[in-house]
């Protein structure tokens, strides 16, 4: 391969998923590049949501302590480059065609020998990660695996810690039906002896949880009862809360808003403590509450305009809804509340609706955008009738940047507008409204 684009095409002309879930070839695809993932000072994060603010979080912690801090982390929000970073910096064109043609000969060897084909799409960014991390780019990388846990392909690492945000309905067709079977997927990351650190999760999963970590003989930290975050309130555009656990009492503030971010921000400096006692680190406590106040995460209840309000989230399930819903009905938002929604098929779109419509004084507009990869779009227009047909008011717009030219037309100096459903419907969003 010669250029950028070949690589891209490469990496995303490989298939998606195979039928059966199994971590063998994975760790065929890695013998053969010399094991990778056994270089690699690592904490590993799964979670249904929470993944990538907890990551931001540990980033900024670390980057303050003076480290080289590698990232792996999907989806992109703007560039592929992204999935793979150092201090924030996306990887360049040049070493993902470098990675790509490293990976390739293993690939095509692969396909010929394995009954079921060589490496899936998401197995070969992993081992491109694997592979550039292990050239010692960073001092420690921080890994957030795909999609579940125990048959991901990031789950061949042993990492310093493990890290489970949360626990909630999303990719149940592969992962299971419930909270208890989804949390024996999540918990799939924890490996013997290794400490683990867990965020806001029910009883019932986290039993599951708890009982995978004792098989391991793994020292569990749980959210709520080893460390704890209180009085959470919004001031000045950050959430301020209390964090105690490990001997520390902390007054932190972050930008990223919601008390599910306090949660996060909160597993993270605990993840950071665990990882600093195992390697003889002192923390600084200034030092973590400059790490959380300074930390930012795109599509993450981003505030891309001022004049209007307009934000963007990319929740795309019920659990995060939720989260949503609890920060906007917070007695901080006093005007008229606009949301736009464009949310993928294989994802519940009514029950997502449904949540949304829970916020006060709220105007819903259901739209649509060009998906990636040919994946399918949720039938807003079905959804629409059937919100309508329970007495929520629900709108649709097929074109997304019509939907927001008209809302702000008419919005007034307190209201906000928005953006939510999809990583990659805000992904479009942001670019459009950047450069508008």
């Amino acid at each position: 391969m010669d250029s950028y684009k070949e690589a891209l095409d490469f990496i995303h002309g490989r298939t998606k998923f195979k039928k059966i879930p199994t971590l063998k070839r994975m760790f065929k695809f890695l013998e053969l590049l010399g094991n990778p993932q056994k270089k690699v000072n690592a904490i590993h994060i799964a979670g249904t949501n929470g993944k990538g603010s907890t990551l931001a979080y540990l980033r900024y912690l670390f980057q303050l302590t003076g480290y080289q801090v590698g990232s792996f982390t999907s989806p992109f929000l703007i560039k592929f480059n992204e999935r793979i970073s150092v201090n924030g910096e996306p990887i360049s064109d040049a070493e993902i065609l470098r990675l790509a043609n490293h990976v390739k000969p293993i690939v095509d060897q692969l396909d010929n020998e394995l009954p079921e084909g060589g490496p899936t799409e998401f197995e070969i960014i992993t081992a491109m990660m694997f592979s550039y991390f292990a050239e010692g780019h960073a001092d420690v990388v921080l890994i957030e695996t795909g999609l579940g846990g125990l048959f991901d392909s990031t789950n061949v690492v042993t990492p310093q810690v493990s890290v489970i945000t949360t626990i909630g309905y999303d990719h149940m067709n592969i992962l299971g039906d419930t909270l208890e079977k989804i949390a024996a997927q999540k918990a799939g990351i924890i490996k013997d002896n290794v400490p683990v650190v867990v965020g806001n999760v029910a009883a019932g999963p986290m039993k599951v949880i708890q009982q995978t970590a004792n098989s391991h003989g793994s020292t569990l930290y749980k959210l709520g009862r080893d460390f704890h975050a209180s009085y959470s309130e919004v001031k000045d555009w950050m959430e301020r809360f209390v964090y105690s656990g490990f001997n520390y009492s902390l007054n932190l503030k972050t930008k990223l808003l919601g008390e599910f971010q306090a949660h996060n921000a909160s597993v993270a400096v605990s993840a950071y403590l665990v990882y600093c006692k195992l390697n003889n680190i002192q923390p600084n406590g200034y030092s973590i509450q400059d790490a959380i106040k300074i930390t930012s995460w795109a599509g993450r209840f981003e505030r891309l305009s001022s004049r209007p309000f307009i934000y963007i989230d990319g929740a795309h399930n019920v659990p995060a809804a939720q989260q949503l819903v609890k920060l906007l009905n917070t007695n901080y938002f006093s005007g008229k509340i606009y949301i736009v929604i464009a949310i993928l098929a294989d994802k519940q779109a009514k029950e997502f609706v449904d949540e949304m419509s829970k916020v006060n004084n709220v105007e819903i507009t259901l739209t649509t955008f060009n998906t990636p990869m040919n994946r399918e779009l949720f039938d807003a227009v079905s959804v629409e009738q059937a919100e309508n047909k329970n007495g929520v008011k629900v709108n649709f717009e097929p074109d997304y940047k019509e939907a927001i030219n008209h809302i702000k037309a008419k919005m007034g100096a307190d209201d906000l507008l928005l953006l939510t459903g999809s990583l990659y419907f805000i992904s479009d969003v942001r670019a459009f409204l950047l450069e508008y």
